[in-house]
Formats: C-alpha cells, structure tokens, sequence
C-alpha cells in the first residue's frame, strides 16, 4: 500500500513538472501582477486613437501563428545577414508593430525580462477586438516565450493567401492542426479591417485568365468594387466587410452568403456543404463571438515555446 501511494504521489510530481511548461492563465500572477491589465490599457490608448489598429494587430498574430508558432517571430527585424518574416511579400502590409513595442516598453519599465513579445502581440489582439465592447471577448492563457529565429522564407506555404480555394484553406488549417470549424470561424476576422485593391481584383477582371469576372461574386458588388477598383490598383484600401470595417460582429457571415465575400477564399467557404451550414450558423452573433473565443484559444497555442524553450526578448524586433 505504502509503494502504490508513493508511485501516485511521484506521479502526480512528474504531472506537475510536465504542466509547468505549459500555457495556464495568469501565467504572470506572481512575478508581473499587473501584466495584463498594462497591455489592455496601452492598446486601447492606441485603438480609442485609431480604429483599425484592431484588425491590424488581429492579422498580425495570424501571420505570427501560423510560421513557426505563435512565438513573435513576426516582430523580429531583417539584418543585414537575414531577411525576416515581416519583410516577407504576405507580411508588407501589416502593422500595428509599434503598438506591440510601446507595450513592450512599458513592461519592460515595470517588470523588466519578463513577459514575452509572444505574449503581447496574442492578449493585444484580443484586447485590441475587446476595446468595442469594454470587456475581454475570449480569454487568453498565457506563458509562451519567444522565438530566436524568423526567416522569410518560411512564409511560403505556410500564409494561405486570399485567392486560396477551399482544398487549400483545409490543408493550411489542418497543417496547424485546426479543423474545418476553425477556418470558417477565423476567417470571420474579416468583419473587421481594410484591404488592397490587387489582394482581389483578379477576381473582378482575369479570375481565368481571360479577362472575365468570377461568376460567383453579387454582380451589384462586384460593380461597386470596379468603380474603386482598377485593374492595377496596388494602393488603394476598402473595407473587407463593406460599410463594417471598423464593427466586430457577424455581418461577414451575413454578406457572404449574398455572394459578397471580398477575397476568393471567403467565397470559398461557400464551396463546401460543411463550412456553408458552418457560415449559416455563425450569422448568429452570440454564436459567433462564442466559437470566434474558442478558435483565437486554439489558434494561439499553435506550435509555442513555453518553460526553457526560447528567449524573452528586451526589445520585441530584436533578438538578445
């Protein structure tokens, strides 16, 4: 009896052990009290300045997830021996990168080598979508740590780009081990934000390569985007949910099943009988908010350092 309760009580040790390097919440209860309340305040300062830093900051731990893992690789600078993700042609157009740094900074002045830029970036995404509705919209558990390496190269097959059809998009998610369910939900993250004109106008003018129109895309919308929209526009930016940009809410879901998805691998959704009834139920705001939580939680666990592994950076676009 007495070596059963010792085996159990080494056991439960060794559970211990293995857990501490995990994600948990309130990872920084002890050594930064106030870690998370120091990144809510800084990044409302920034999005009660400017409303589109929400999506900014949303797309940006997107791309940082899904190369190499929600480690802040994105964050890190080019050097004059290795060009980094961010200078990577999917990652030109991001930004909120000095939003990250302020909060950084801030933390740094009260709980210096302490909390990760991983960390940041994943509860100032959420804490930027939040800003609208005064109260955290999904919870974040934190403890992932920095990574040392980030290569543009690596950005190739691993950012699913927005001309993506639905046998790509699934292949993507599933290489991150997210389902079907996560890539209809995710992709709801483009009820808020502003896109570029070239990210879709092929839709509008070459979608075959014979200078036709995606018969698939509302013929009133499509026209409304031609009006904006040149062939060779590379610099103009409208909203992916049109006359929404700026309002997280379900309306995507809403206009897509219109035939008014922006990007080709928003109508792609359409294209699966699974994801359709999946965009059907997620017109129900309650139930958008509740599976877009869910799916950011997943999402943010993708491939992290957590206990030993990597660094925690001083300077989030620097290596130490």
């Amino acid at each position: 009896m007495r070596s059963r309760v010792l085996v159990l009580v080494l056991v439960a040790v060794l559970v211990g052990v293995c857990k501490g390097g995990e994600l948990r919440k309130n990872f920084y209860r002890k050594t930064c009290p106030d870690a998370e309340f120091i990144v809510k305040n800084v990044t409302w300062k920034h999005v009660s300045n400017n409303a589109n830093i929400a999506a900014k900051l949303l797309r940006m731990h997107f791309h940082d997830c899904f190369v190499r893992g929600c480690d802040g690789s994105i964050l890190i600078n080019s050097t004059a021996s290795n060009t980094a993700e961010k200078d990577a042609g999917p990652n030109l157009s991001l930004a909120g990168y000095d939003v990250i740094e302020d909060i950084k900074a801030t933390l740094e002045s009260t709980c210096p080598g302490i909390v990760s830029c991983a960390d940041i970036l994943t509860l100032a995404a959420r804490d930027s979508v939040s800003f609208q509705f005064k109260k955290s919209m999904w919870e974040v558990l934190t403890g992932r740590r920095d990574g040392t390496v980030s290569r543009a190269s690596e950005t190739r097959g691993n950012l699913p780009p927005p001309s993506s059809n639905f046998t790509a998009l699934k292949s993507s998610f599933k290489n991150k081990k997210l389902t079907v369910h996560d890539l209809v939900v995710l992709s709801g993250g483009h009820t808020i934000g502003l896109s570029h004109c070239n990210s879709f106008s092929t839709r509008l003018y070459n979608f075959t390569g014979k200078g036709d129109q995606d018969p698939t895309i509302d013929a009133e919308y499509a026209k409304t985007l031609k009006n904006i929209c040149s062939p060779t526009d590379t610099t103009t930016t409208l909203d992916m949910d049109p006359g929404s940009g700026t309002d997280f809410d379900s309306d995507f879901y809403t206009g897509l099943l219109k035939n008014k998805g922006l990007f080709t691998s928003d109508a792609a959704l359409l294209t699966n009988k699974g994801a359709r009834n999946i965009v059907n139920e997620l017109t129900s705001q309650a139930k958008f908010f509740t599976e877009f939580g869910q799916s950011m939680k997943r999402m943010g666990a993708i491939e992290v350092l957590t206990g030993s592994a990597g660094e925690i950076r001083k300077v989030c676009g620097k290596i130490n």
